[in-house]
């Protein structure tokens, strides 16, 4: 049960967390190629072409739809953890610590900001630099949270299970 419990969530954190990383990475440059006037001849609502609001507005959305999902890891990793007998280790404790502070980080910092930002391009508004840098910065914290949460847990420190 626990190898099936440890590929579950593996795969989890693969399919859930994979693209919000890479999503959220990908947004504030893509808030940067969205042009804020329309360009001649355009209309309202159509697509400006490549930097087009559209693609910000899908980076965004995957990253809502995958951190929702995203709950599965931590879910499967508990699970497994206590299938494991490991649930007080201290690389667990430092993984789970480290797992909540990028929920956090995603919840309270990364995804509102995208959101505001693409209410600024969907109302044709100027985006300030600074405020995407703020946003490739937490995009980055989260992204060293989740990389440090998969080194624990590959390396896991003190572990006598293994590895």
């Amino acid at each position: 049960m626990t190898k099936i419990l440890l590929s579950l969530h593996v795969l989890a954190a693969i399919i859930a967390v994979g693209p919000v990383t890479v999503a959220a990475s990908m947004y504030p440059a893509a808030v940067r190629k969205v042009p804020v006037a329309l360009p001649a001849g355009a209309e309202a609502g159509e697509a400006a072409g490549p930097g087009d609001v559209s693609t910000v507005r899908l980076l965004h959305r995957i990253c809502r739809v995958y951190a929702g999902l995203g709950i599965a890891v931590p879910v499967l990793g508990l699970a497994t953890a206590a299938a494991m007998g490991v649930l007080g280790d201290a690389w667990l404790i430092a993984s789970i610590t480290l797992t909540a502070a990028a929920a956090g980080l995603l919840i309270a910092f990364v995804l509102p900001r995208q959101e505001e930002l693409l209410e600024e391009l969907a109302d044709r508004r100027p985006v300030e630099h600074a405020r995407t840098a703020r946003l490739a910065m937490f995009t980055g914290l989260f992204n060293l949270l989740w990389a440090t949460v998969t080194v624990l847990m590959i390396v896991r420190p003190g572990s006598t299970t293994g590895a």
